[in-house]
């Protein structure tokens, strides 16, 4: 029958390898060492089913010292007793779903086509790349160790604030030779993370891993809406850097682009993206049936419908890159140079140029229907009826402001236009 007796501190610094000493206070409480010099306190006990259970407490040492492991034990067996097995808890828990799991089953769904999104279409590559960006330089490295079931709305506020401060903030490595990322923080960024956390707990939700969704109820940061507009002053500026980059043999598409960009008012992406056989010349009429809100059907002003003439129709894509038959990868930097040519602020990007065709539309008083039909934006209420029964409105719409952009670029563009009785005339 082994011996038992009370452990205290000398005994446990006496424990010799592979040995064990039980004690006598406290029954199935025991230190034990193993053959290295840790000593580890151990509670023994039987479930309500019988079952034998080897509970580990912790390693002697701060906070474990026999009088704290013991009444560790106590609590331990008081809980068993009441019905619990904290044994088989501590197992499941190490074996719990952790956010770093949930994030790649959440991944391999949306790649696989299972994600449906609210226009009940799978995501987009472009979503899908920004998604696991954001999953890899912020989640997990914030939270990919958590229990999925452990995570709670305070942690996610800990974590947008985190974001929002920059401590996710780094440089990577790409796939690239010599390439590196530049990882941003900041509150955009931030509130943006702890929306695709929303999606991504919604899905735990849905596959039974917890009952709630920790992100409801989180205040998110204000998503700063960019307001930025070219003034009459830059419209001419870019007007004559657009003509210096023609000059200097800037490469052609990409000037195209910039051109289109203008007077039309489109996101970059449904620019650089644009298919001949997306167009119609003779009706004026280009057909999107991928953008940020589905199949679009756009009016193509006299001035835009120039613009596309004037490239050779060599490849599938109307802006065709410098190299191969994908998507201009390089119009960034050449946007870049066309800037630097005019001198601009580096603020002014293409969404520059959409937010401000849409402002000369409003300026000249068109519909805000109107003008969601010219650039794309979802409308639940008139644009369907526009592009069925009065496609030329539409058109003449897209005329009067691509033509007043064109105008504003050569410099002629004078005081802000008023729209009178469908005729536009220069202000007094």
């Amino acid at each position: 029958m082994l011996e038992k007796k009370r452990i205290g501190l000398r005994d446990v610094r006496l424990l010799k390898p592979e040995s064990i000493i039980w004690d006598a206070a406290v029954q199935g409480f025991d230190a034990r060492r193993q053959r290295s010099s840790a000593v580890s306190y151990v509670v023994y006990y039987r479930t309500v089913a019988g079952r034998q259970r080897w509970h580990t407490i912790g390693r002697h040492g701060a906070p474990w010292t026999p009088e704290t492991a013991r009444e560790e034990a106590t609590r331990i067996l008081g809980a068993v007793a009441n019905g619990s097995d904290p044994a088989a808890e501590k197992k499941a828990k190490r074996k719990a779903v952790t956010i770093s799991d949930l994030c790649d089953l959440y991944l391999a769904d949306a790649e696989a086509g299972r994600l449906l999104t609210r226009r009940k279409t799978a995501k987009k590559l472009t979503t899908l790349i920004t998604d696991r960006s954001r999953i890899v330089s912020h989640i997990k490295p914030l939270l990919g160790r958590m229990a999925v079931a452990a995570v709670t709305r305070e942690d996610i506020e800990c974590f947008m604030h985190a974001v929002a401060e920059g401590r996710t903030a780094k440089k990577i490595k790409t796939d690239k030779r010599g390439g590196l990322a530049n990882v941003r923080g900041g509150r955009g960024t931030a509130s943006r993370t702890v929306g695709l956390l929303g999606g991504i707990f919604s899905f735990a939700v849905r596959h039974r891993m917890r009952a709630d969704n920790p992100v409801r109820g989180v205040i998110r940061y204000a998503d700063g809406q960019r307001v930025r507009r070219l003034s009459d002053d830059e419209y001419k500026i870019l007007g004559t850097a657009l003509e210096q980059a023609e000059a200097q043999h800037v490469w052609p598409p990409a000037v195209a682009a910039a051109r289109f960009l203008v007077v039309t008012g489109w996101r970059r992406g449904e620019v650089l993206g644009l298919r001949w056989d997306q167009l119609d010349l003779a009706r004026r009429t280009a057909r999107l049936g991928d953008t940020k809100t589905g199949l679009s059907i756009r009016p193509l002003s006299r001035a835009a419908c120039n613009i596309l003439r004037g490239l050779g129709q060599a490849g599938e894509l109307v802006f065709s890159a410098t190299r191969g038959d994908g998507a201009m990868m390089g119009f960034p930097k050449i946007w870049a140079k066309i800037i630097n040519f005019a001198q601009l602020s580096s603020e002014i990007t293409p969404h520059v140029l959409r937010h401000s065709f849409a402002s000369l539309a409003a300026d000249m008083g068109f519909s805000k229907p109107t003008i969601a039909a010219l650039i794309g934006h979802k409308s639940h209420t008139m644009t369907s009826r526009y592009l069925h029964a009065a496609d030329v409105v539409l058109l003449s719409a897209a005329d009067d402001v691509a033509e007043r952009c064109v105008h504003l670029m050569s410099g002629e563009g004078g005081n802000v236009l008023q729209l009178r009785r469908g005729k536009i005339i220069p202000a007094a």
